[in-house]
């Protein structure tokens, strides 16, 4: 995508040491259009820019900067505040900075305050967790999984996609079905899967680099076993989190006669299903073959992408 190329390009330094030649190979704008599949053009190109981030920031803490959790901590801060009008002023801003406010400010227009605020959380929740991550990778110890949990729905910035959701399609839920278990329930699944799916795809990068909060690590130390066995169980949770999915969207149309919605708020839901159905599957179609992860053969021990979600 042009716009996306252009972006990037206005946004000079947000790539770190990422060559402009591998980061193509990663095809993010057509992650953005998988999971985005019916937004307009302009929206289209935030989602782009959206994800480009996520990657971006995230490759940072892949080098020495990964393993200090203060600085972590530092970056992560100054990022926060600018949610909220503070931190740094526009020209002693670093290009992270210039970046990740050029999309806060795009994301915002015309959002409610319910969803600012709403969005803003989630936005220091994901940025919060990466200094308790680089101390993970200081400390070498892999968490149990509930441990694991508590950390990657953090850091897998998922509740910021899923508040996308809304802006991109240019619609906002009502509270009482934003909170609702059934929704709550779903959104949980959504967000889990591609972390689960994404640690099977990952798991040689990560191995190599230290990083330690990996399903496929936690299951085989559970388990023992191969790192293959322990992909093939990852796959299994997350295929039985996503007919868990299924089922509960099955029986939304109920939720909502019981709930009285209006019809622009039945749509409104029907939407959000819709999207984070989106995500499930398109993430899966783009990790399967994107370059972002390499080659996923090149490694003794990493364990084979099985069926699945």
């Amino acid at each position: 995508m042009q716009r996306h190329q252009e972006w990037l390009l206005g946004h000079a330094g947000l790539a770190g040491a990422i060559e402009r030649t591998a980061y193509e190979k990663w095809d993010v704008p057509r992650l953005a259009a998988f999971t985005s599949p019916d937004c307009a053009t302009e929206d289209l190109a935030l989602a782009a820019d959206l994800i480009g981030f996520y990657f971006l920031f995230d490759d940072r803490f892949d080098t020495d900067l990964g393993r200090a959790p203060a600085r972590v901590a530092e970056v992560c801060t100054r990022l926060t505040a600018l949610l909220h009008g503070e931190g740094p002023e526009p020209g002693d801003r670093t290009p992270v900075e210039r970046a990740f406010a050029d999309l806060w400010e795009r994301s915002a227009r015309g959002m409610s305050a319910r969803w600012l605020a709403r969005s803003a959380y989630n936005w220091e929740w994901y940025f919060a967790c990466h200094p308790a991550e680089a101390a993970g990778r200081l400390s070498g110890r892999l968490p149990d999984r509930e441990g694991y949990l508590a950390l990657r729905r953090g850091t897998a910035a998922m509740e910021t996609l899923f508040d996308m959701v809304e802006r991109l399609n240019r619609f906002e839920l009502p509270q009482e079905v934003l909170h609702h278990p059934d929704f709550r329930l779903m959104r949980q699944l959504a967000a889990d899967i591609p972390s689960f799916t994404n640690d099977v795809h990952s798991y040689a990068q990560e191995l190599a680099r230290g990083d330690v909060a990996n399903l496929v690590m936690i299951v085989r130390e559970e388990r023992g076993g191969t790192a293959e066995e322990a992909a093939a169980e990852v796959m299994r949770e997350a295929q039985a989190m996503v007919d868990r999915f299924v089922e509960l969207s099955t029986r939304a149309p109920a939720t909502y006669d019981l709930l009285g919605l209006a019809p622009a708020a039945r749509e409104a839901a029907g939407r959000y299903v819709d999207g984070l159905a989106a995500w499930i599957v398109g993430y899966h179609r783009w990790e399967i073959d994107t370059g972002r992860y390499g080659d996923l053969h090149r490694h003794d021990d990493n364990p084979q992408p099985g069926d699945g979600s």
